[in-house]
C-alpha cells in the first residue's frame, strides 16, 4: 500500500482510499468499520500524545505505576466529526474533523490500514489530505455522461 500525505488541515481533512478493484459491499463494510473504530477512539480522546505513559515507560511494563490523574493535566485531544463514505469506482473517500487529537492518530490509522490491506481488502493507495485529481476527473466524466456541462 502506497501512503501519500498532501496538504493537511486537521479540521477539514479528506482521506482517500484506492482499492485494486471496485470494492464489494462486504469490503466496503470492512473498510468503513476500520475508519469508524479509529474515529470512535479519537472521539474518546484515545490519541492524546501528552498522556503516553505506557509508551514512555519502555520495555518493562510489569508492575508499572500508572498515574490516572496525569491525563487530567493534559489538554483534551478529541476528534470532532466524521462524514459518510463516498465511492467512485476503485476510489473511496471520507471527511474528518480531527479536532484537537494529536498526529499519533494518523500513525495509528496508517498502521492499521497497512495490516488490513495485507489481511482483508487490498488497498493500493492511501492519500491523507489535499485533493485527488482522479476523483474529480471521474466525477466530471460521470456528469458529462449524464448530460451535464462541466
Amino acid at each position: 500500500m502506497q501512503v501519500q500525505f498532501r496538504e493537511i488541515d486537521t479540521f477539514d481533512l479528506w482521506i482517500w482510499v484506492e482499492f485494486s478493484t471496485v470494492p464489494s459491499e462486504m469490503e466496503r463494510m470492512y473498510v468503513e468499520e476500520v475508519f469508524k473504530s479509529w474515529f470512535y477512539l479519537g472521539k474518546l480522546g484515545g490519541f492524546n500524545a501528552e498522556n503516553l505513559q505506557v509508551q514512555e515507560e519502555g520495555l518493562d511494563l510489569s508492575y508499572m505505576d500508572y498515574d490516572a490523574e496525569a491525563g487530567d493535566d493534559a489538554m483534551m485531544a478529541l476528534m470532532h466529526n466524521m462524514g459518510d463514505f463516498e465511492y467512485e469506482g476503485v476510489w473511496s473517500r471520507c471527511w474528518f474533523d480531527l479536532g484537537t487529537s494529536d498526529a499519533i492518530a494518523l500513525d495509528v490509522l496508517v498502521n492499521a490500514l497497512l495490516q488490513f490491506s495485507k489481511d482483508y481488502v487490498n488497498i493500493e493507495t492511501l492519500i491523507v489530505g489535499g485533493e485527488n485529481e482522479d476523483w474529480r476527473i471521474r466525477r466530471q466524466q460521470d456528469l458529462v455522461e449524464d448530460g451535464y456541462y462541466v
